[in-house]
């Protein structure tokens, strides 16, 4: 399993239509507001065989009112 974060920024007064849009995607675990240059954080979980680019792009960025995102990729969790 691996793990990113992926920090969405949307057209203005659209950031809860796209959380809402984004809890129905596949993978999505968690999604949180921010402040800043972003307005959207969302974690995700995808399989070891899962192109992370190729989720990001076909899954996150065709959202409705995405305008950008900042993907950042993990490696190692600690607890």
């Amino acid at each position: 399993m691996q793990t990113i974060f992926v920090m969405v920024k949307c057209e203005l007064g659209k950031a809860y239509d796209v959380a809402e849009e984004a809890m129905g995607v596949e993978h999505v675990s968690e999604v949180y507001s921010t402040s800043g240059q972003y307005d959207l954080l969302m974690k995700c979980y995808l399989d070891e065989k899962t192109d992370i680019g190729h989720f990001v792009t076909s899954q996150l960025q065709t959202l409705p009112h995405v305008k950008d995102t900042f993907t950042i990729i993990t490696f190692k969790a600690f607890s």
